[in-house]
C-alpha cells in the first residue's frame, strides 16, 4: 500500500497564486524524490465547528484561506528519503512558502483502503 503525507495551511487569500506557483515548483522536487502524486486544494467550503474545527487547527485570520494537501508515496521510506533531502538539497531553501508554516498541520499517514470510481 501508499503512504500520504497530509498538510492543512492557511494561506492569505492574496497569496493564491504564489501558492500554486510554489507548489508547481515543489512538485518538480518530490516528483525527482519519488512522490506519485500531489494535490493542493483551496478551501471553498470550511465550516465553523462546535468543538473543533479545520480554522481554529490553524488559527485562520481574517483574509486567509484552509488549504489542504497531500502527497502520496510509494512508501514511507521513499517519503523519509525525500525529507531527509530538505537539509542537503539547496533547492528546497530556494522554493518560496507564501504562508505562516508556523500554523501549519501535517502527518504521515499509512493507506488502508482505497478505492476509485470506473473511468477515474
Amino acid at each position: 500500500m501508499t503512504y500520504v503525507s497530509g498538510f492543512v495551511q492557511p494561506v492569505p487569500d492574496s497569496n493564491r497564486k504564489a501558492y500554486i506557483a510554489a507548489a508547481e515548483a515543489g512538485w518538480v522536487l518530490f516528483k525527482e524524490y519519488g512522490a506519485l502524486s500531489m494535490m493542493e486544494n483551496w478551501g471553498d467550503d470550511v465550516p465553523e465547528g462546535t468543538q473543533t474545527d479545520l480554522r481554529r487547527a490553524v488559527a485562520l485570520d481574517e483574509g486567509e484561506s484552509v488549504v489542504f494537501s497531500w502527497i502520496v508515496w510509494p512508501d514511507k521510506a521513499t517519503a523519509d528519503a525525500c525529507y531527509a533531502t530538505m537539509e542537503t538539497d539547496e533547492r528546497w531553501q530556494k522554493l518560496d512558502m507564501p504562508f505562516d508554516g508556523k500554523r501549519m498541520i501535517f502527518g504521515g499517514f499509512e493507506t488502508v483502503f482505497t478505492a476509485t470510481a470506473k473511468g477515474a
